[in-house]
């Protein structure tokens, strides 16, 4: 029986109609793009990695240079992450960083230091242009996602483009999103899930918004440690269930994703950002393995 997708059954990008009524025997082709030396979309998983905010350059570099083991090693192709700002604090006593300045110069350090590529969210027009001189690909929050001056800022700068799906979002609205990237120049975009709100203080993830996003052509990321978060659930900042983890990002390869973000720490407990749902980076090994499983399955069953 062939499964047809909610509607809205089209959507239009960059004025022409793109038909998201999919069945299982009509399978997506997506758009690869390149971000520095990386191909994204192109049947090989893409890593995006590195702490939830940047605390320091030592705790920067320490993470980059384990993970960047990985791409020596297994040839994986691996971006490291970093915030130099967390803007949507709840309570105004939480850490949010060392700040735009400080945060570029610790990306660019890391650049030169392990050969890795950087990326980075950004939060208003001026900071799209500023990171952008430093950085390889830009992050949209899924909170800012339907900010249209921040979606054009950052695609005129003609970086690669990383929008996560607000946790208040239908998957099939970030058409609408990628479209005005694509209007403004830039069609260099990647689609991210990060769960959905689930009442109070809660996130699930409907994996049905994975070939839905995928739909438009658009390559797909799903953020591994963000989808398993418990929004304002530890005294005014966020807690989560990080034994959710593995299982929902082996649930989300097996339905198929060109990306994994995940926020990795080398002591979660003691992070100054997101410290229940951070993956401990003594552990990274256990991410890729947990993709590896399900891709060489898929492989046998094809």
């Amino acid at each position: 029986m062939d499964v047809i997708l909610p509607s809205p059954h089209f959507v239009y990008i960059a004025n022409s109609r793109v038909d998201i009524n999919m069945t299982e025997k009509q399978p997506t082709i997506v758009r690869p793009f390149t971000v520095g030396n990386v191909t994204v979309g192109d049947g090989t998983m893409v890593w995006i990695l590195g702490p939830c905010v940047l605390e320091s350059r030592d705790l920067a570099l320490t993470v980059a240079e384990t993970i960047s083991k990985s791409v020596a090693r297994d040839s994986r192709r691996i971006i490291f992450k970093g915030s130099y700002i967390k803007a949507n604090r709840m309570r105004g006593d939480s850490y949010q960083g060392p700040g735009l300045e400080e945060g570029l110069r610790i990306l660019e350090t890391v650049k030169k230091a392990t050969g890795l590529l950087v990326t980075t969210d950004v939060h208003t027009v001026s900071e799209a242009q500023a990171a952008a001189q430093v950085v390889d690909l830009l992050q949209i929050p899924a909170f800012l996602c339907r900010q249209t001056d921040l979606i054009v800022a950052a695609a005129k700068t003609g970086k690669p483009i990383n929008i996560k799906k607000g946790q208040f979002l239908a998957p099939s609205d970030m058409a609408h999103i990628a479209d005005k990237a694509v209007a403004a120049g830039n069609n260099h975009i990647m689609l991210t899930e990060r769960g959905s709100t689930y009442g109070y203080g809660d996130l699930i993830v409907d994996f049905r918004s994975l070939p839905i996003m995928r739909a438009t052509g658009f390559p797909v990321c799903y953020d591994a440690s963000h989808s398993v978060q418990s929004p304002g659930s530890s005294g005014g900042s966020s807690g989560g269930k990080r034994e959710f983890l593995l299982p929902l990002l082996r649930a989300a390869i097996a339905v198929g994703v060109d990306a994994v973000f995940c926020e990795v720490h080398p002591d979660p407990p003691n992070a100054k950002s997101d410290k229940e749902t951070q993956w401990l980076l003594a552990r990274v090994s256990e991410l890729f393995e947990a993709v590896d499983m399900i891709t060489v399955r898929a492989g046998a069953h094809a």
